[in-house]
């Protein structure tokens, strides 16, 4: 993935979206659903209805980058919320675009003994 500049804020759109929406879609949802401003520089996180498909809208200082990724088996973790926004970590957003679960992530192994 793109590195993101330190302070970048990550929002999710709760809820589902159209995915045949595009940069300019994308940035009126933006601005008249989550009530922010396309360009300021934070990146924000949709998913389609069927959840194995998610877009991100970043303003990057020269113009919009619209990414996508489809997961071949599996869905996107989302909140339960129809309307309104999540703010991520970038550790959650790394795991939500694994396909992890980043609101209980659970440890695979866990040292019993220091010697």
């Amino acid at each position: 993935m793109i590195a993101l500049p330190s302070g970048t804020r990550i929002w999710l759109a709760a809820g589902a979206t159209d995915m045949r929406k595009g940069f300019d879609g994308l940035a009126a949802l933006v601005q008249s659903t989550l009530e922010q401003n396309p360009f300021c520089g934070h990146l924000f996180v949709f998913r389609g209805r069927r959840g194995d498909m998610v877009k991100m809208l970043w303003f990057d200082g020269d113009g919009l980058c619209l990414l996508a990724k489809r997961l071949e088996r599996g869905r996107f973790v989302w909140p339960q919320a129809t309307s309104g926004s999540v703010s991520l970590t970038r550790a959650q957003l790394s795991m939500l675009l694994e396909g992890i679960d980043w609101r209980r992530p659970q440890r695979t192994w866990q040292p019993e003994l220091a010697a």
